[in-house]
């Protein structure tokens, strides 16, 4: 935090991260507020990931190419104005399916475009060696907002409707953008040979198929994140709306997972985390857990301790990836690898929304869930079958004591 930068940083993504909490869950209320079905939510949210996963290529050579921050202030405009858009027609009582796809596609774009922006700056913001106290604080940060955050969202569907917390969402994300105007960064050096966005695509593809750890676990995690959005973004609320979780139920076990999390961040700031894949995939199959929660009991107290414990899971795989990334990949292309990053770890999560909806009606919601769950956590104790994975080394300084 002595870092003036990454302070500035901290604060645009501490704004951005508090409406956003609020916002998700929002908006799969708003959805079935206007139909019922989880076919429909399913349809909504796979139009947002479908133009993430089809950009995401292109974000991750503009952000290489123009600068990270520019991307992000830009980013965060144009997804301030389309979320806003969603609460306007939600709490004016017009709002159709047609349109909430739509402006879903366009949010969908914008977060293609910031995301590898995003991943990719923080080693322009703090000292190799501060790498993990600076991950592991924004963990901490999205943990505070989201403790909050998902069950706040949930009294205020059932207080005033979806709406209003779509648009605390959406003015998030003009004041996250005002705040980076005084980050200074200085913008990338300009090229000795001027190359075109293919060939700077196919640098990154090299060096991302070179990396045995990199493409082994973005591959896993195209079928992990595909079961996770399906059983649990697509079908948990369902779940909960014809069970006796309710909204607020939902959020509180949203909110659990997130207390989780930010309790594992404190851990994470005094353990220098070695061998960080190896942990992190223990991890995320601790994040799976959850769905086979869902998948055997409705009751809200043993839901909220298993959440939690998905949420310190969850905390674990994020800084260890990251660390992984940050350390191991060369800076100049690190939004690129992020871009192929997230394109492997998305591109089947539109398959999972499509698809939750109408296996939940062949096999029911709950058998749906618990199904997902399972498979889940095989595949992540899987994934420790590659030595790569397993046996990578830490390479960054350790950060002096404080």
């Amino acid at each position: 935090m002595r870092e003036p930068n990454f302070r500035l940083y901290f604060l645009s993504r501490l704004i951005n991260g508090a409406g956003s909490t609020m916002g998700g869950i929002a908006l799969a209320f708003a959805v079935l507020e206007v139909s019922r079905s989880p076919t429909a939510l399913g349809i909504v949210l796979a139009a947002h990931s479908i133009p993430e996963v089809a950009f995401l290529l292109a974000g991750g050579v503009i952000a290489d190419r123009f600068g990270r921050k520019r991307v992000i202030q830009l980013c965060n405009v144009t997804a301030g104005i389309t979320q806003l858009a969603i609460a306007a027609v939600v709490v004016s009582g017009t709002a159709e399916l047609w349109q909430l796809v739509v402006l879903s596609a366009l949010n969908g774009v914008v977060a293609a475009i910031s995301f590898p922006a995003l991943a990719g700056i923080m080693p322009q913001l703090v000292p190799p060696e501060q790498l993990q106290p600076a991950n592991v604080l924004m963990s901490m940060q999205r943990g505070v907002v989201s403790v909050l955050g998902p069950t706040v969202g949930g009294i205020l569907v059932v207080a005033t409707g979806p709406g209003w917390a779509v648009a605390v969402d959406g003015v998030t994300y003009l004041l996250a953008a005002a705040t980076l105007v005084l980050v200074r960064i200085p913008p990338p050096p300009p090229k000795a040979e001027r190359t075109s966005m293919v060939a700077d695509l196919r640098q990154g593809w090299r060096y991302f198929t070179g990396t045995t750890w990199l493409w082994v676990v973005v591959l896993a995690f195209g079928v992990l994140n595909a079961l996770h959005s399906g059983a649990i973004q697509t079908l948990g609320p369902v779940l909960a709306t014809v069970g006796d979780l309710g909204a607020s139920g939902w959020g509180l076990a949203l909110s659990a997972e997130a207390a989780g999390l930010l309790c594992f961040t404190v851990v994470m700031l005094r353990v220098r985390l070695e061998r960080p894949l190896l942990w992190g995939m223990i991890g995320c199959a601790l994040f799976g857990v959850p769905m086979l929660a869902l998948g055997l009991t409705a009751h809200l107290a043993p839901i909220m301790v298993i959440f939690f414990v998905a949420g310190a899971g969850a905390e674990l795989f994020g800084l260890a990836w990251n660390l992984a990334v940050q350390e191991h990949v060369p800076e100049d292309m690190l939004s690129r690898v992020y871009s192929y990053d997230a394109l492997g770890s998305f591109v089947a999560i539109p398959i999972g929304q499509l698809a939750a909806g109408p296996a939940a009606l062949v096999l029911g919601t709950q058998h749906t869930i618990l199904v997902a769950g399972a498979v889940y956590v095989v595949i992540c104790l899987a994934v420790l079958g590659s030595r790569s994975v397993r046996d990578l080394q830490r390479t960054g300084p350790v950060a002096p004591a404080a």
